[in-house]
């Protein structure tokens, strides 16, 4: 069959149905029609072909008709793009650019090969409106991934995080299909930062005491130091955590200040300015430390403090207040041992009677002006007047007692027992071993036996029995006052 002039084949037209028996319908052979005629390439414009080909859609291939090539040069791109996606390699890149370059050749080279190959302008004008918005989109896309990559480099040398993540935040799926592996040095930064604020909460949690959350956040602090480019991030992250000491607690700055002075492991860029920070807090903490101390009657852990500022730092401008301090927290300390010893004394081997102490504060002894701290056997010290006496802080003498004895011989009485029998009666005085100490110094001042008069020979006597030979005086509280007054210098 020939083509006619206007280029299309000519086809024989549809049989009609026949009519005639001979030719049934079910036997009816169909119309002969002429085999398929396979459709030609298009006479190509190579450079057409390769700049369809530059956007990497198989637009050059679609111009000179060859579809296979175009779905084959689709699935590579589309797979290159998803790897350079999914692995962020500049080696990816690298295979995206070898391959634009050999689908472009390629086109080029089979447009070439066409006999019928030539200009046309047509084919020009589609190409380049295809691939013109790929590549301009590609290009402009590559620029915004540089400039937020920029954006967040410049945040990181400032060590700001906040404004890095937000400069991050512009980053879409275009950037990341079109410039992955500039967008994954933006993700890095992201990264580190994410760590560094974990490390932040952890140091805050440290901020309560926690020594361990400490440990854990320096921890971190170190390891994202140890990645390049990291080190004003990590500054700014520690120059936060330092910023908030001290804290209100003055012990527990106490010991964030011991625990951030003795940390020698660990990056000079961390050790370094906690070493100087802990200097620069542990003076007041102590101080402060040593106050609360005081208020809570821990009297010997206040004075540690106290002489622990004097120790480390006896420069400092709280020196004066910490030896006050100390004198104050000695006090306290001797006047609850002496009150202990006190308590204790309840004979003359017992107590501050055993084992005196010294109270400095203490009044100083004076002859007739002291007053006194009665203890041991009190069963007639308990009538002195209340004049003579004081509480432990505001007394001059602890006066211990012991048990009476029998005396001097005050009188001999002659009594008949209830036999009839006539029997003699000695009456002594009562006497009490006495020892005085002076609560200034905790020395010895009066180590002698005290003795009591009183009423002798009593017109009715009362025993069980046999009639005694010898008893005690019955003492008033005069007598009481008479023996002991020399004592207590009255």
């Amino acid at each position: 069959m020939t083509r006619p002039p206007d280029g299309e084949p000519e086809y024989p037209k549809y049989p009609e149905h026949p009519e005639h028996p001979e030719y049934p319908e079910a036997e009816y052979p169909g119309p002969d029609w002429p085999p398929p005629v396979p459709r030609e390439p298009r006479d190509p414009d190579p450079l057409a072909v390769a700049v369809g080909n530059a956007s990497l859609l198989g637009a050059g291939y679609l111009i000179m008709g060859r579809r296979g090539l175009f779905w084959v040069a689709a699935a590579v791109t589309a797979s290159l793009l998803w790897l350079t996606y999914t692995t962020a390699g500049t080696w990816c890149e690298l295979l995206v650019v070898l391959w634009w370059a050999a689908v472009v050749a390629h086109g080029w080279w089979l447009a070439r090969r066409n006999p019928a190959a030539g200009p046309r302008r047509g084919q020009r004008v589609l190409a380049l409106a295809l691939a013109l918005p790929v590549l301009v989109s590609a290009g402009w896309l590559r620029f915004d991934a540089h400039e937020i990559e920029d954006a967040v480099a410049g945040a990181r040398e400032r060590g700001d995080c906040a404004d890095a993540a937000a400069a991050q935040d512009g980053v879409g799926f275009r950037h990341r299909l079109t410039a992955a592996p500039v967008v994954a040095r933006g993700d890095t930064v992201i990264e580190a930062c994410e760590r560094l604020d974990t490390a932040a909460g952890e140091l805050n949690v440290g901020l309560n005491g926690d020594l361990d959350s400490l440990e854990s956040g320096f921890g971190r602090l170190g390891a994202v130091l140890g990645e390049s480019g990291n080190e004003r991030t990590v500054a700014a992250t520690l120059d936060r955590f330092l910023a908030g000491l001290p804290t209100d607690d003055g012990c527990l700055t106490v010991r964030i200040a011991d625990w951030l002075r003795d940390r020698e492991t660990g990056p000079k860029a961390l050790t370094a300015p906690a070493f100087a920070t802990s200097a620069r807090i542990a003076p007041g903490a102590l101080m402060e430390c040593g106050d609360a101390l005081m208020t809570d009657e821990e009297w010997a852990n206040a004075r540690d403090r106290y002489q622990r500022l004097l120790d480390e730092h006896p420069d400092d401008g709280h020196a004066d207040k910490a030896r006050k301090g100390i004198r104050k927290a000695d006090l306290a300390i001797q006047l609850g041992r002496v009150r202990e010893l006190v308590a204790a004394a309840d004979g003359m081997s017992t107590g501050y009677c055993e084992k005196p102490a010294k109270y400095s504060a203490a009044p100083a002894y004076r002859k007739g002006k002291s007053r006194a701290v009665f203890v041991g056997d009190t069963e007639y010290t308990d009538k002195l007047p209340e004049g003579w006496r004081a509480d432990t802080p505001d007394a001059a003498l602890v006066v211990c007692t012991g048990g009476t004895e029998a005396g001097d011989v005050v009188e001999t009485c002659q009594y008949q027992d209830h036999r009839g029998n006539i029997g003699s009666v000695r009456f002594n005085k009562l006497a009490v071993p006495v020892k005085a100490y002076a609560l200034r110094t905790g020395k010895l001042v009066i180590d002698r036996k005290v003795q009591m008069g009183g009423e002798s020979c009593p017109g009715l006597l009362r025993y069980f029995d046999e009639l005694p030979s010898r008893m005690a005086v019955t003492p008033s509280k005069a007598d009481v006052r008479d023996a002991f007054g020399p004592v207590v210098g009255r």
